[in-house]
């Protein structure tokens, strides 16, 4: 399970994810003394989707779940198009088992599905039969919402899912797990940066 302490948070780098879909959350936690670090299949360079150039911090067969307060996933167009991305899936799984939280948006929630990690946790995504067709076992479990955090049961990682228009839900649910601001502070988070309700900036400069 993972450190109290721990206060790192790994960001899967891959080509052409999403890189849109974290930068709201990746920004303030950085922000609030998290320190966010790339892992890609190796340590050479990726291209995102906005043309990007990241070169990963580590591989993932140097990725700990013992040394990581958290694990992200964000859409890219490998979820959808064969293999390669499976083995971040499995380290999902891996995070998961020992008791240190996992978030996945957009097209990541479809690698879940397919390990097997969506069939017993409440979850979302971009539309429900997107994830029906990975032919996974969960679709009972499938929430309306735009961002959900499944608590996790029996000593495993709760789980984070969101689809991919709903950045600052995703961003919302992963600050509330981490403790990142209060309920209050939290709540006005969301107000400004997704409803640009200029009250909440009162609230937040309180912090």
């Amino acid at each position: 399970m993972t450190s109290s302490s721990a206060t790192t948070v790994h960001l899967a780098a891959y080509d052409t994810f999403a890189d849109w879909e974290t930068g709201y959350t990746t920004a303030h936690l950085t922000q609030h003394g998290r320190t966010v670090r790339t892992v890609g299949l190796s340590r050479e360079p990726v291209t995102t989707m906005g043309g990007l150039r990241v070169q990963p911090d580590l591989a993932l067969d140097e990725l700990r779940s013992q040394d990581s307060a958290l694990l992200i996933l964000t859409g890219a167009s490998g979820w959808d198009t064969g293999d390669t991305l499976a083995p971040f899936a499995r380290a999902a799984r891996g995070f998961l088992d020992t008791g240190v939280p996992v978030a996945a948006i957009c097209g990541a929630t479809a690698g879940l599905a397919r390990e097997g990690l969506l069939d017993d946790r409440a979850h979302t995504s971009a539309v429900s039969f997107y994830l029906a067709a990975t032919g996974y076992a969960g679709g009972e479990r499938y929430v309306e919402a735009d961002a959900v955090t499944d608590p996790g049961a029996d000593g495993g990682g709760r789980l984070i899912t969101a689809g991919p228009t709903e950045p600052v839900a995703f961003a919302r649910e992963v600050f509330g797990l981490l403790g990142i601001y209060d309920p209050k502070k939290l709540d006005a988070w969301y107000r400004l940066f997704h409803d640009s309700d200029a009250s909440a900036y009162e609230v937040l400069q309180g912090e």
